[in-house]
C-alpha cells in the first residue's frame, strides 16, 4: 500500500466529498494531489501547511502522517478506503459494512479521529440505504462520545444527521428537538462550518414542515434566503431554493414556490449529483400536488424522478414514496381504480415507511375510498391515518384524518338521527 500520509490524506478529502483539484487548490493540481495519495510524491513541510490549511486540520496533525503505516493502520486505512469506494457507487450497505469495520480496527489501534469519521460514514450510509432505526442508534452512541461532546462542529454534523434520521422514521418531535439542537449550535459558526449549518437549517425547515410548523418553517426560510449570496456554490444555493420553494407551495403561496423551484432546478445538476436531482423532482411535484397545481409540469417532474430513480437505484422505501407520488397524481386526475391498485400495495408494506408517510397513504386510500363510496373500508383507512399521524407528532394531518372521520360519520347520519359513537 501507499505511503500513511497518502492514505490518510486522500481518506480526510473523501470525508469532506472535496475533488483532487478542490483540494488542491491554486498552488496544486489534481494530478500532484493524485501523486501524493498514490505515495508516488513524499509532501514537504510547506505542502503540509497548505493541505492542512484546505483541510482545516492542524498542521501537527498531518505531519504525524508522514510515515510508513503500520500493518494494523493499513488494515483500517484499507477498510475506510473500500467504504468510500461503495459509497460512491452507491453501494451503501457495503459502505455501512466496511466503515464499521474500519472503526472497530481504529478503535482497537486507539485511532480515536478514524474512529469517529468512520462510524459517521457508517450512520450517514445507513441513513441513505433507509436503515432509519440502526442509523439512530449509531449516531446517538456518536453523539455521546468525548470527541463530539468536546466539539461544536462535530455535534453540529451528528445531530443534523441524526434529526434526518428521526425524520425519516417518522418521529417529527424528536427530530425536530435535534435539528433545533443543531442549529443552536452552529449559529454564529466558523466559515468552515457554516455549510453544515445550513444544512441543518434546511433540515430543521424540512421537520417543521412535515409537522404542519408552516409559519415556524418559513421563518426559517427567510433566514436561509438572506444567507444566499453570489458565493454561494450552485449545487448548494440550488438545495436551499429547494427547501424555500417547499414551504411556499405548503402555504399555497404557489408563485413563490414556482419561483424557488425553477432557480433550484436551474442551479441543480443531474450531472453533479443525479440522487440529489431524483430527490428534488420528488419533492417538487409532492408540493406542487399538495397546493393542486396539475400541469404538465407536475408529471414531468414525477416522471423525472421516476427514471433518475431507476438510473441511480431507489431503495424500497424510496420506491414506495415514489408509488404515493404516483398514486396522488392519479387521485387527483380522477383515476381512481388505478389509484387505489397503488395504494393498496403500498400499504401493504407500510411498515417501511415513516409514519408520517404512512400516514399520508392511508389517508389518501380512505379519500379514494369514499369516493368509491366503500365507506366502510374508507373509515378505517381514515382511522389509521389518524393513528399514524398520531404517533408521528402531525397534528395538522391528524386533524384532516378527524374532519374525514367525521364528515362520513355525518354523511350516514342526517339530522335528527342518532350519531354513530
Amino acid at each position: 500500500m501507499g505511503s500513511g500520509f497518502g492514505d490518510r490524506l486522500k481518506q480526510e478529502r473523501l470525508l469532506r466529498t472535496l475533488t483532487q483539484a478542490e483540494l488542491g487548490g491554486a498552488l496544486y493540481s489534481a494530478n500532484y494531489i493524485s501523486l501524493l495519495e498514490s505515495g508516488h510524491r513524499e509532501p514537504t513541510d510547506e505542502i503540509i501547511k497548505a493541505l492542512a490549511e484546505q483541510l482545516q486540520l492542524s498542521t501537527h496533525t498531518l505531519q504525524t502522517w508522514v510515515h510508513s503505516a503500520s500493518p494494523e493502520e493499513s488494515e483500517y486505512l484499507v477498510a475506510s478506503l473500500n467504504a468510500w469506494q461503495c459509497w460512491d457507487t452507491r453501494d451503501f450497505p457495503g459502505a455501512a459494512h466496511n466503515a464499521q469495520t474500519a472503526a472497530e480496527k481504529a478503535c482497537s489501534n486507539k485511532d480515536a479521529a478514524m474512529w469517529w469519521n468512520m462510524t459517521y460514514l457508517r450512520a450517514t450510509s445507513l441513513l441513505r440505504n433507509s436503515d432509519f432505526t440502526e442509523s439512530v442508534d449509531v449516531l446517538k452512541g456518536l453523539l455521546d462520545h468525548p470527541l463530539t461532546t468536546g466539539s461544536h462542529s462535530l455535534s453540529l454534523r451528528t445531530r443534523q444527521i441524526l434529526a434526518a434520521a428521526l425524520l425519516g422514521l417518522g418521529r417529527l418531535n424528536d427530530a425536530a428537538e435535534q435539528a433545533e439542537l443543531a442549529v443552536k449550535t452552529g449559529a454564529g459558526t466558523s466559515d468552515e462550518e457554516y455549510s453544515a449549518y445550513l444544512l441543518a437549517l434546511q433540515t430543521l425547515i424540512g421537520v417543521l414542515a412535515e409537522s404542519g410548523r408552516l409559519e415556524k418553517a418559513w421563518s426559517h426560510c427567510l433566514t436561509l434566503n438572506d444567507a444566499l449570496t453570489e458565493a454561494t456554490p450552485a449545487q448548494t444555493a440550488g438545495e436551499m431554493h429547494w427547501v424555500i420553494g417547499n414551504v411556499a407551495f405548503l402555504q399555497n403561496d404557489v408563485a413563490e414556490g414556482l419561483k424557488h423551484h425553477s432557480m433550484a432546478s436551474k442551479l441543480l445538476s443531474p450531472t453533479q449529483d443525479l440522487a440529489r436531482w431524483a430527490q428534488f423532482n420528488k419533492a417538487t411535484a409532492w408540493v406542487r400536488l399538495a397546493a393542486g397545481v396539475l400541469e404538465a409540469e407536475t408529471l414531468e417532474a414525477i416522471e423525472r424522478s421516476e427514471l433518475a430513480h431507476s438510473v441511480v437505484g431507489a431503495t424500497s422505501t424510496e420506491t414506495l414514496e415514489l408509488s404515493l407520488l404516483r398514486a396522488r397524481w392519479l387521485y387527483l386526475n380522477n383515476d381512481l381504480t388505478k389509484a387505489l391498485a397503488l395504494l393498496t400495495t403500498i400499504n401493504s408494506q407500510k411498515a417501511q415507511l415513516g409514519s408520517h408517510i404512512a400516514g399520508d397513504t392511508a389517508l389518501l386510500l380512505g379519500q379514494v375510498l369514499k369516493d368509491l363510496d366503500r365507506t366502510d373500508d374508507a373509515f378505517e383507512a381514515f382511522a389509521d391515518a389518524k393513528n399514524l399521524f398520531t404517533t408521528a407528532g402531525a397534528g395538522d394531518r391528524r386533524s384532516q384524518a378527524s374532519e374525514n372521520i367525521e364528515k362520513l360519520k355525518s354523511s350516514q347520519n342526517p339530522a335528527g338521527t342518532t350519531q354513530v359513537s
